[in-house]
């Protein structure tokens, strides 16, 4: 019985929804909440679990294979595919969350973007902020959860961890694959890398059976 007025109220949320003008090209594929709430031009693309307290903006699009709890989210923001938003999110207008993203308790700024194979948890990112691919932000000592501020301008480059608590100040740039533990001061250049070696005509150790 439950299942039956489970199903039977994702049909009536389905038609409010297409009724007030919102595209969604697979609607059976599309699950709401009872308290979600859509403003104008938004799609929604096959398969996206919209889940409690979610609310949605103008001129948004949502990506197949997405995930949303406790979010806001504002005016002409791309989610998605495969991006999963936790609750206590907030997306800025002008914001992207791309593919295979994760965002906690944290602030997109406007014209932000996180366009690829990152997690951001506990943080505050700015405006006009880029995350490269595979960047994380540490939060969690095993003990508590620390904030990381991102400020305005703001750079990183791909497969970095940013080390909360921990502060990023206006247009600086973090070079790729760096881990931050420090803070890091505005129109800077931050990097941690290893020395490249290059061994010439190296030979590797033949296997013994």
């Amino acid at each position: 019985m439950k299942q039956i007025n489970y199903k039977n109220i994702q049909l009536k949320l389905r038609k409010k929804f297409l009724k007030k003008g919102i595209k969604m090209i697979a609607p059976e594929t599309v699950f709401f909440s009872k308290n979600t709430k859509i403003g104008k031009n938004v799609t929604i693309e096959p398969y996206v679990v919209i889940a409690d307290k979610v609310s949605i903006g103008n001129n948004v699009r949502i990506l197949s294979f997405s995930h949303l709890e406790g979010v806001k989210i504002e005016n002409n923001v791309n989610v998605g595919p495969y991006a999963r938003l936790r609750p206590g999110t907030v997306l800025k207008s002008g914001s992207k969350v791309g593919n295979f993203v994760e965002v906690k308790k944290s602030i997109v700024g406007n014209n932000s973007k996180l366009n690829h194979l990152s997690y951001i948890g506990d943080s505050n990112l700015g405006k006009k902020v880029n995350i490269g691919a595979g960047t994380i932000t540490c939060n969690y000592d095993g003990e508590k959860k620390s904030k990381t501020i991102i400020d305005d301008g703001v750079f990183v480059g791909s497969n970095s961890s940013l080390v909360a608590p921990i502060k990023i100040e206006k247009k600086s740039t973090i070079g790729a694959g760096s881990v931050i533990t420090k803070k890091v001061s505005k129109n800077s250049l931050a990097l941690t890398r290893a020395m490249q070696i290059e061994v010439k005509n190296y030979k590797k150790n033949k296997c013994v059976e």
